[in-house]
C-alpha cells in the first residue's frame, strides 16, 4: 500500500476538475479525496495499491485535464488516507 499527496497547478479551478478526478478514481482500487485551496492548486490524497495509485494518476495525466496541469508534486504520506471510496471535499 501507498498513500500520496499531489498538487495541481495550473489552471486547475473552476474547470471541472474535482469532478473529473474523482470520476476517473472510480476505474481504480484508490481511496482518497481532492480538493481546491485558497492559493488557486488542487490537492489531492491517494490511497492504495502502488500499482493501483500510479496508474489512477498516469488516468488522471493522459485525461484531458492534462492540457490544464502546468505542474503536479508529490510527496509521499506516512499514514493512509482516512476516507472510503473517494471523495470531493468542500472546505
Amino acid at each position: 500500500m501507498i498513500s500520496l499527496q499531489v498538487f495541481y497547478e495550473g489552471h486547475v479551478q473552476g474547470v471541472g476538475f474535482r469532478f473529473t478526478v474523482r470520476h476517473l478514481a472510480k476505474g481504480f482500487d484508490v481511496t482518497g479525496w481532492v480538493r481546491n485551496l485558497p492559493d488557486g492548486r488542487v490537492e489531492l490524497q491517494v490511497t492504495g495499491d502502488e500499482a493501483e495509485v500510479r496508474g489512477f494518476l498516469d488516468q488522471v495525466a493522459q485525461s484531458e485535464l492534462h492540457s490544464l496541469i502546468r505542474k503536479q508534486t508529490e510527496s509521499k504520506l506516512n499514514e493512509p488516507v482516512a476516507t472510503r471510496g473517494f471523495e470531493i471535499c468542500y472546505d
